[in-house]
């Protein structure tokens, strides 16, 4: 679940919280030949560069999930859905699985799509973290130990509100390339939309989902995805009813290098870290910290990084001592630094003194390094410290209680995806939309859904103590929109005490889920 790799998880509380009746019958069957379509078999002897076709099956199995005073009844259908290339051949088999409720009107029942970023990132992360109904347990911010590892029923679930489906990427998870299909045909910007289209625009039709309330959850680089995703869908007549945006990062052209818009965007997210590391005076709450920390960095910081080697010295000092106050760091190392404080170098020198460094994806975390004198870290511990427990735990619950099996191996990173991508876009219209783009701007893309779809709802999830995606960031973002008074009001925010995986932080999820299930039912309103 990284940015571009995009792996946390949820650190849940060591609460004894029952399963209940989670296992249940199960079957694995083909859809019906007529949902299968033509394609799904196995590719000709003679044609070494086609790949086989798989049938499209599903693994079904009965679970129960309580939480609340509400039960839910609910089926697991874990399985794979082909979509089609231009020439309407099968190019790619998509896994997923859903969780939906038993006995509830389809058109009653909203249905979230879920997925990871990367680019190129399975989705265990969201999976077995966040909001489905069940959950690893991990010791963040510790790193959790090696086997046995312990999933739980997940009290703080989505499933009570509405029907989730977990997506792997194309080439990921599960997912992979068939007939004549390649990682260039999904390694990009556009072809990721056009690929998620395809198998979202297909699970509706074969799952008759076309009448529910749609959402989209997307996390990280899914952020972007989510963004361009829900236009795209919009333009072709499939209207959704909220997109949920963890940990966003959606316009990518501000963090060319010579700009200075990240060195202001990171500056809240440090001031909020030093203030959990005891590294500034506690004045007041951290939220107002944060705050003041933002006022500064679109006043006087920006005007002062306007300037330059043109700042005068007085100035620079002044603004120098600013900072350090605002990141816990020395007044001359952030001289120094010529006032642009890199967030690799301050995971490195903020607990220099203590000989550790911070987690990138969540700064809770941390870790010793081989070399202390270093200026950057040499790992990532809030990457480290959870992925062998997601990992297992994925492993082991597909297997023990959804009982899907595959002789194939599961792509935490899929083949080719990241390193290749095309990063290219065509944004779907707006004043700023027009031709196309080296680097995605999917704020334009965003803004164009709203406008088209008056009641679109987005949710923007942020953790404070997040390096990889900064709250302040993504607020920038999303006040590029350009939206009417009327609708911008739809755009609805929340802050939590952890990083980029908000839900590694049990306290933080709960609080996340709390947010979200009020939430949900007034974005569903038709």
């Amino acid at each position: 679940m990284k940015l571009t790799d995009l792996r946390l998880s949820a650190a849940l509380l060591g609460v004894a919280l029952s399963l209940g009746s989670i296992a249940g019958a199960q079957e694995t069957r083909p859809h019906r030949p007529a949902e299968a379509g033509a394609d799904a078999k196995p590719a000709s002897d003679n044609d070494a560069n086609t790949l086989p076709i798989p049938p499209e099956t599903t693994t079904i199995s009965k679970h129960d999930w309580s939480a609340g005073g509400r039960t839910v009844h609910y089926t697991a259908t874990a399985g794979n859905l082909l979509i089609k290339d231009d020439n309407d051949k099968a190019n790619g088999s998509i896994f997923y699985v859903a969780y939906t409720e038993d006995g509830v009107p389809a058109k009653n029942r909203p249905i979230t799509f879920l997925y990871n970023g990367g680019p190129g990132s399975a989705t265990i992360w969201l999976h077995m973290g966040s909001v489905g109904p069940v959950r690893v347990v991990t010791e963040s911010p510790k790193a959790t130990g090696p086997a046995p590892f312990e999933w739980v029923q997940n009290q703080y679930s989505l499933i009570d509100k509405s029907d989730l489906v977990f997506i792997d990427a194309p080439l990921c998870g599960f997912s992979r390339a068939v007939g004549k299909g390649t990682a260039k045909d999904f390694a990009g910007v556009d072809q990721d939309i056009k690929a998620f289209e395809k198998f979202i625009t297909r699970y509706i039709t074969v799952n008759q989902r076309w009448g529910s309330p749609k959402f989209l959850f997307g996390e990280s680089y899914g952020t972007p995805r989510s963004a361009a995703l829900v236009a795209a869908l919009n333009n072709d007549g499939i209207e959704f009813n909220g997109v949920v945006l963890l940990s966003s990062v959606l316009n990518y052209n501000v963090r060319e290098p010579g700009y200075d818009v990240e060195t202001k965007t990171y500056l809240p997210s440090y001031a909020a870290i030093a203030w959990h590391y005891n590294k500034v005076p506690h004045n007041g709450e951290m939220k107002d910290f944060v705050e003041q920390a933002r006022k500064f960095s679109r006043g006087p910081y920006a005007e002062a990084l306007e300037q330059g080697d043109r700042l005068p010295k007085a100035e620079f000092d002044a603004i120098a001592a600013k900072v350090a106050s605002f990141t816990g760091l020395s007044v001359q190392y952030v001289k120094e630094s010529k006032l642009r404080i890199a967030p690799t170098r301050f995971r490195k020198e903020l607990l220099r003194d203590d000989e550790e460094i911070l987690g990138r994806y969540d700064a809770r975390f941390e870790g010793f390094d081989v070399d202390a004198a270093g200026e950057n870290p040499g790992y990532d511990p809030s990457d480290t410290g959870i992925s062998g427990v997601f990992v297992g735990a994925f492993h082991d619950y597909i297997q023990s209680e959804l009982k899907y099996t595959s002789s194939e191996p599961y792509n935490l990173q899929g083949p080719g995806i990241n390193q290749n991508w095309d990063w290219k876009h065509h944004p779907s219209g707006g004043a700023r939309g027009g031709g196309e783009q080296s680097q995605p701007d999917t704020v334009i893309d965003l803004s164009d859904a709203m406008r088209k779809n008056p009641k679109l709802k987005v949710f923007s999830a942020n953790g404070w103590f997040d390096l990889a995606t900064p709250f302040f960031g993504t607020e920038h973002d999303i006040a590029q929109m350009m939206l009417p008074d009327t609708i911008r009001d739809n755009v609805s925010f929340g802050y939590y005490p952890a990083g980029h995986m908000v839900y590694l932080n049990v306290d933080a999820l709960k609080e996340m889920h709390a947010d979200l299930e009020r939430w949900y039912p007034e974005a569903a309103k038709h």
